[in-house]
């Protein structure tokens, strides 16, 4: 693979920073999450807001589907990590 070519050096041993990838933690897990419901809850609240016309509701809206979506993505990201298919 590519990117353990660059990674590796030193005679074959890997770099500190070189750890197994094949697993996230779940803090990774929950700053992705974060900044992942940012960018979708931005893009709820304007589109909301274009079909409702009420910027209010469209806040509403959009901190409703913050929550909850990323509750799901959390737990969707630690199934797929538990997964081996494609790693």
């Amino acid at each position: 693979m590519i990117a353990d070519q660059i990674l590796v050096n030193n005679g074959g041993k890997r770099d500190s920073y070189a750890k197994d990838k094949s697993s996230e933690s779940p803090k990774r897990s929950i700053v992705k999450s974060l900044s992942w419901r940012i960018v979708g809850t931005l893009d709820t609240i304007i589109i909301s807001w274009i079909i409702t016309g009420t910027l209010t509701l469209a806040f509403s809206i959009g901190l409703v589907e913050l929550v909850t979506k990323m509750v799901l993505y959390f737990f969707h990201e630690r199934i797929w990590n538990k997964i081996s298919w494609g790693k």
